[in-house]
């Protein structure tokens, strides 16, 4: 199986593109939970994503609860990337089953999230205190690229399929 990425209520279809292009790139999941800051035809997030939309493993979800219930998540495949984590997505064991999940660019996770799983959050440190966040896209490269690294998946002849 796969890595799945998801994202929790994205707002700039930019983001969202190149992210799609990432997850394409790397046969990865992608899944969107609503609301959307954008329409899926948003020409931007078209751009963002080029012309790999076809590659794109993609599924649209009304809630996370929904999310939860289509793809059968269980709490120990889920990875909340959050600022407000006492550990590093780098200290971790992924498997390849798991999901990591982003908020969206402006208030990332709800509270609902922290509270419901403590245990689950994982940060990118970042050496500046004057920095507030990092770019959506960027933060999933990071953390699915460590992810794949973990699961032997960065040589260079790898594809899913072996």
């Amino acid at each position: 199986m796969p890595l799945k990425v998801v994202l929790v209520e994205p707002l700039i279809p930019q983001n969202t593109g190149s992210t799609a292009r990432l997850t394409a790139a790397t046969n990865a999941e992608l899944h969107l939970v609503e609301p959307l800051g954008f329409e899926l035809s948003d020409r931007y997030l078209k751009r963002a994503g080029l012309d790999y939309w076809s590659e794109v493993r993609l599924s649209v979800h009304k809630s996370f609860a929904d999310f939860l219930t289509t793809t059968g998540a269980k709490d120990s495949q889920l990875w909340f990337l959050t600022k407000f984590a006492d550990h590093s997505y780098s200290e971790v064991c992924y498997g390849p089953d798991d999901y990591l999940v982003f908020g969206n660019e402006t208030k990332g996770l709800s509270d609902h999230f922290h509270q419901s799983y403590p245990g689950r959050r994982l940060c990118i440190p970042m050496d500046n205190a004057n920095v507030r966040s990092l770019n959506l896209s960027n933060c999933t490269s990071i953390v699915l690229y460590e992810a794949r690294r973990q699961l032997g998946m960065l040589s260079a002849g790898h594809t899913f399929n072996k």
